[in-house]
Parts: C-alpha cells; sequence; structure tokens
C-alpha cells in the first residue's frame, strides 16, 4: 500500500509574502480611514519587522497591543509576527490593574496603545516592570515622550525581513476574558495558526474572500478568521466599533462574503428592520461562536438572512474541544452545538473523571492536533484543565456540562460551575433560559443559583423585556413555571435594562451573583 507522508504546514507569513508579489495592486486591508494594497501591506510589514529587529528584540520576545481595531493595530501585529515575535493583545474593557497584571505575566517588551485608550494604561504606567527602557509607544498618534508607530520606523526599513522562522515559535498569547476571575495567558504557536488556515481554506476562504471584522482583534473569535483570510489572499475591513448600521452597510457596499459574529451581534441585527432591506447576497459564510447561539435565534437568521447558511461553531481558545453545526443542512439539530469536528476526539466524563457512555450527561472535553501549549506561568491551572486518557493523550475539559446524541451530536446543557443543586437535583440553567425566551415578552435572560435555606440552592432568572411591555415579573415567573417541571421551577424574577456581557458577548454570570444575590433573600 502507497502513503503518502503528511506535508508539513505553511507558516502564515510565508503566505502573505507570497500574495504580495502574486498580487500587489490587489486590495488586502481597509479601515474606516484608509486602504492598503498588497504592495504598501508587504512593505508596511517590512518596515515593521526590521525595526524591531533593530530595537534587538529576539524571536519569541512578546509585545502588547491595547486598542481599537485598525489598520495600525493589524499592521504591528503581523509586522510583529513577521520579525519572529510573538503578539500579545489586550483587552480594552479590561481595568488598569488587570491590564497591568497581564502585562506583567506576559514579559511583554514593549507596549503599544492607541489614543482611544491610552487613560486606561496611564494609572499603572509606574507598575509595569518588564517594558523596555521608553517602551510604553503609542499605536496611533504623535506625543511628545512617546513615539508612534509610523514613526517607530523609517523608509530604510523596507528590505526584506530573512528572519528564520519555525512553525514551533510563538504567534500569540491571549489573554482568557476573565469572567471567572484572573484572565490566564492561553499560548499558541505558529503551527496551531498555519493549520487553523487550512482548515477554513477547505470552508471556502480564498483569494476572493471579503471578511467583515467587527469583533475585536484582542480576541481569539476574531483572530482565527481574520489571519485565515490574509493568509488565503482575501481582504479584511475592519470595524472600530460594532453598530448594526455599519455592519449592513458595509457588507453591501463592500460585497462581504465571510464575517463571525458572536449571539448578541445576531441578536442585534435581528432586531434592526433594516436587516430586511439590505443586501446580503453576497455572503458565502457567516459563523457564530464563543456562545451558544439559542434555537430561536438560529432560526430567524435562516429565515431573515439565508445568503451563506450558518456555521456555528463550539469551541475554546485553549483548543481541543470543536464542534460544527451547519445549521442550514441540519435544521432538526439547532437545539445543538453540532459533531466534532475531523481531528477532534470528544468524551464526556464525571465527576470522579471517569468517562461516559453516549447519551449520559457530564463534563465536555476534548483532544485534537491544535491545543494550546498551556497556561503561562499557571502550571497548577493547566494540570486541572487536563485529564488524560490510558495512551497518556491530554484533553482539555471545558468546563461545560452536555451530552452527545446517537448522531455524535452534542447538546449543551450549563457551565459546570453554573449547575444549580436544588433539593439534590441538578438543575440546567440553560433549560430555565430557553423557557424565560420562549415567552414573548422576554429579549434576553440568565438564571444563575441563589442560596436557599429550604433547597440549598434555587433557581432565580434576571430577564430584559422587550420595549413597551407592560407584563409584570410577576405574571412572566408564573407563566414560564407552569412551562418547567416541579424540581426546575424558577423562585424569582427580576427584570434588568441589560445583562452584563464580556468583549465577545458572554453572559457575566459571575457579576450578576456579585452585583444582585447580596440582596435577595431566599
Amino acid at each position: 500500500m502507497c502513503t503518502h507522508p503528511k506535508v508539513e504546514s505553511e507558516d502564515i507569513d510565508i503566505c502573505l509574502r507570497r500574495w504580495a508579489k502574486r498580487d500587489p495592486e490587489k486590495l488586502v486591508l481597509a479601515d474606516s480611514h484608509q486602504r492598503l494594497t498588497w504592495q504598501t501591506f508587504d512593505r508596511r510589514l517590512n518596515q515593521i519587522a526590521n525595526a524591531l529587529i533593530e530595537e534587538g528584540l529576539k524571536p519569541n520576545d512578546r509585545i502588547a497591543i491595547l486598542g481599537r481595531n485598525s489598520v495600525e493595530y493589524a499592521l504591528l501585529f503581523l509586522g510583529g509576527l513577521r520579525a519572529g515575535l510573538c503578539m500579545t493583545p489586550l483587552s480594552t474593557l479590561a481595568s488598569p490593574e488587570t491590564l497591568r497584571d497581564m502585562i506583567n505575566d506576559s514579559g511583554a517588551k514593549l507596549l503599544f496603545v492607541s489614543k482611544s485608550s491610552t487613560e486606561m494604561i496611564d494609572p499603572v504606567v509606574g507598575q509595569l516592570n518588564t517594558l523596555l527602557p521608553k517602551g510604553l509607544r503609542n499605536l496611533d498618534y504623535e506625543c511628545a515622550d512617546r513615539k508612534s508607530l509610523f514613526s517607530f520606523f523609517s523608509n530604510e526599513h523596507t528590505n526584506e525581513v530573512s528572519m528564520p522562522i519555525s512553525l514551533s515559535q510563538d504567534f500569540n498569547l491571549i489573554y482568557s476574558s476573565g469572567t471567572t476571575g484572573t484572565p490566564k495567558g492561553i499560548l499558541h504557536d505558529r503551527r496551531y495558526r498555519a493549520r487553523e488556515r487550512e482548515g477554513l481554506a477547505a470552508w471556502g476562504v480564498s483569494d476572493t474572500s471579503r471578511t467583515l471584522v467587527s469583533t475585536p482583534l484582542y480576541s481569539n473569535t476574531t483572530l482565527f478568521l481574520f489571519v485565515a483570510t490574509l493568509a488565503n489572499g482575501g481582504a479584511a475591513f475592519l470595524m472600530e466599533k460594532f453598530n448594526t448600521k455599519q455592519f449592513l452597510e458595509l457588507s453591501e457596499s463592500e460585497r462581504i462574503t465571510h464575517a463571525v459574529l458572536v449571539p448578541v451581534q445576531y441578536e442585534r441585527l435581528l432586531n434592526d428592520p433594516a436587516l430586511d432591506q439590505t443586501n446580503l447576497s453576497n455572503y458565502l459564510l457567516k459563523l457564530s461562536t464563543s456562545a451558544p447561539l439559542h434555537q430561536q435565534t438560529k432560526e430567524q437568521i435562516l429565515k431573515r438572512w439565508p445568503a451563506g447558511g450558518l456555521l456555528e461553531i463550539y469551541g475554546m481558545t485553549e483548543g481541543g474541544v470543536a464542534c460544527f453545526l451547519k445549521a442550514q443542512e441540519r435544521p432538526d439539530k439547532l437545539d445543538t452545538v453540532g459533531q466534532p469536528g475531523e481531528g477532534c476526539d470528544l468524551k464526556i466524563i464525571n465527576n470522579k473523571g471517569e468517562e461516559l457512555p453516549q447519551g449520559e450527561i457530564g463534563e465536555v472535553i476534548g483532544h485534537s492536533e491544535n491545543m494550546m501549549q498551556g497556561y503561562v506561568n499557571c502550571d497548577e491551572a493547566t494540570k486541572e484543565a487536563s485529564w488524560f486518557d490510558r495512551d497518556g493523550r491530554r484533553y482539555h475539559k471545558s468546563g461545560d456540562i452536555g451530552w452527545l446524541d446517537d448522531e455524535g451530536f452534542l447538546h449543551l446543557l450549563d457551565r459546570k460551575k453554573d449547575m444549580i443543586i436544588s433539593g439534590g437535583f441538578n438543575v440546567y440553567a440553560i433549560d430555565l433560559e430557553k423557557a424565560l425566551l420562549n415567552h414573548l415578552a422576554v429579549v434576553d435572560a440568565a438564571v444563575v443559583a441563589a442560596p436557599s435555606k429550604q433547597w440549598g440552592e434555587t433557581p432565580v432568572a434576571f430577564i430584559v423585556l422587550k420595549t413597551g411591555t407592560k407584563l409584570s415579573a410577576e405574571s412572566i415567573l408564573e407563566q414560564t413555571n407552569a412551562t418547567l417541571g416541579k424540581a426546575q421551577r424558577i423562585s424569582a424574577i427580576y427584570v434588568l435594562d441589560r445583562l452584563p456581557r464580556s468583549p465577545i458577548g458572554k453572559i457575566l454570570k459571575r457579576e450578576i451573583r456579585d452585583q444582585y444575590l447580596p440582596q435577595i433573600n431566599t
């Protein structure tokens, strides 16, 4: 039998260089202020990479970026990679103290900050102990004591960079969103991103792709499609901040073919009447990730925005766990997050770490080729998140509770830490949230466990009502509980103007518990 050796993946920067030579006058990158061809884009990357190397930075050294999406942000990120560096994008919604901790933990030698984010970093500048002297730089503006990105290099820096690159080198260090406390650094190597590029090429991302980037570049939600689009020869259009009006206008005017959105963005678009009047026929693929989409939302997307279908991705920045749902092909499975992707081995385990048979409920774990190297400076956290099979293969624990049906589709129930144990029964918040969202007056819902003298824990709901709704919380509680089992019934409902969410749309139940539960007597 003839076997073919596995072809080694191509580094992202090699792909970028090839497209610059092949299509120098073709558009590659744009924001609301500027548009770059491949020729200009490639020259800028050389200038940035050469300048960083001249500063004495070595392969795998880390530089951090704090700012909103922009051409400058993208150029610095990719120029740093051309220099062999590891990029550390930082959340623009973190507190100054959290930013300080992430920067120091990363060991970043340079920090580039956009004008819109300077007030976030100024209070802790004196506490950034890993930066080089004058290592704080401006990303997109000039001031007396800090260089901007474009004054950082000169026209003499345009020579092609000859830095040797290995796929085992670090690509990026991304800090988790911090929904459960202090963010942890998740390290990806260049092979991880190279494999992602190949995977998205198989999904049709190519040199004709025109991707609209509306989520932050510091998030893995954004980076996986953004990087793959450019490395496959396509063009990326950057939104500084998401709003439905601009998203729809750009989708039509720029003939957008690809976009990844988080559930809250889809919900806002569905609530915008302009969606039905906008020409979105150029879309070839729409992706959703970062949190499960409600079944009703999927149904509405397929009905009102059919072009490009809908691909839901359930995964983690850490890697290992990866499921895909082609919603238009399996409308009977919209209550799931799909089946494990190629190369992903998904298992369900109990609290003792024992593997469970198909159909039983437990924690979702996964192994794949694409997994993080580990949490940086957090060996104990890496150990806690790992499970090993008999062959010594490491699986990553998702922290999610779910079960696999007889076709291998994954049904998610809850975060493990959010499961409610009421009177000895396991109550899954997602079942109660689905019941609430089935109510015509409710547009958003979150259920958490509140301490109870009678039951140990009891479900409490926080909801957002449709504008103009006159129904009381008591009425909605009574109607919803009538659809639930006795052990599932919600103790109380509280109406909020909005639910707290992370930058990529995840409901922050920790904030709900911390802010509201102390005031509740159950």
